[in-house]
C-alpha cells in the first residue's frame, strides 16, 4: 500500500463544516488549474466532495473518477452524488492502469508517509498521455502546528523540497509557487503561536469573503511569493 493517511486524519472530520465556507478560496484554486482539468481526470482525496461537486459541473471533463480512503466520507459522497465513479481506498486501489489527462490532488500528499512513491504512481498514470498533475499542499515547515498533527500531516513542504521530489518522480514542472501569503501569517499566529486546535465558522467565512479576495488579487501581481501557507504545482509527466 502507498502508506495510508495518518490515523489522526482518519478519525477527524477536518472541520469540514467550517471549511465549507471557503468557497472563494476553492473557486480561485480551481480557476488556477482550469486550463489543465479536461478530458479524463482523476481526483485523489475527494473528502466529502466539496471540490468533486465543482469538477462534476465542468464540461471540459469527459470522465471523472474520485479516490477517498475514509469510509464515512465515501458514504457521504455516494449519498450526494449517486452513480459517481468512486474508489474507496488509496491510489493503490485503483484497479485500472488506463491513462489519465490530469490528476488533481488537493491537500493530500502531506498525509502520505511515502510521498515520493505516490508521486511516481501519479507520473506513471499520466505518462502515456503526457498528462498534467495539479497539486496543492501545505507549505513551510516552520509553521507546522499542533493542528497539522491533528489533521494527520506528516509534513509541510518547502518549494525546493517539492521541486526535487517532483523531478525525481519524472515530472517537468510548469508552475510551482507559494500561495496565500496572508494565510501564512494567519496560520503561524493562530495555530503555531496560539496553538489553537480548530477553525471557527465565522472566522473562515470572514477570511474567505473579505481577506482572501484582496490578498489573492495582490498576489496575482507578484511573480513569486517568498513564502505562503500552501504550494501550488502544475507539472507534466515526462
Amino acid at each position: 500500500m502507498t502508506g495510508l493517511p495518518n490515523e489522526t486524519a482518519q478519525s477527524s472530520d477536518f472541520e469540514f463544516a467550517a471549511l465549507d465556507e471557503a468557497k472563494n478560496y476553492r473557486n480561485a484554486l480551481l480557476e488556477d488549474f482550469a486550463d489543465y482539468l479536461r478530458g479524463r481526470v482523476l481526483e485523489v482525496g475527494a473528502g466529502i466532495g466539496q471540490i468533486t461537486e465543482a469538477l462534476r459541473r465542468n464540461p471540459a471533463i469527459t470522465k471523472l473518477v474520485s479516490i477517498e480512503p475514509d469510509p464515512k466520507f465515501c458514504a457521504r459522497l455516494r449519498a450526494a452524488f449517486p452513480g459517481h465513479a468512486l474508489v474507496q481506498g488509496t491510489i493503490d486501489d485503483l484497479q485500472s492502469d488506463e491513462p489519465w489527462d490530469a490528476i488533481l490532488s488537493v491537500n493530500v500528499l502531506e498525509h502520505i508517509a511515502k510521498d515520493e512513491r505516490e508521486l511516481a504512481i501519479y507520473r506513471r498514470l499520466l505518462s502515456c498521455e503526457k498528462g498534467t498533475l495539479c497539486l496543492f499542499l501545505p507549505a513551510r515547515p516552520e509553521i507546522y502546528a499542533p493542528l497539522d498533527r491533528d489533521f494527520g500531516h506528516f509534513r509541510r513542504y518547502t518549494r525546493l523540497e517539492l521541486r526535487q521530489k517532483l523531478e525525481r518522480a519524472g515530472f517537468q514542472i510548469l508552475q510551482l509557487h507559494y500561495y496565500n501569503l496572508i494565510g501564512y501569517f494567519a496560520w503561524w499566529f493562530n495555530f503555531r503561536l496560539l496553538r489553537r486546535r480548530c477553525f471557527g465558522i465565522e472566522t473562515v467565512r470572514f477570511f474567505d469573503r473579505v481577506v482572501f479576495p484582496l490578498g489573492h488579487r495582490f498576489e496575482s501581481c507578484i511573480s513569486q511569493l517568498p513564502v505562503g501557507q500552501s504550494l501550488l504545482v502544475i507539472a507534466r509527466a515526462k
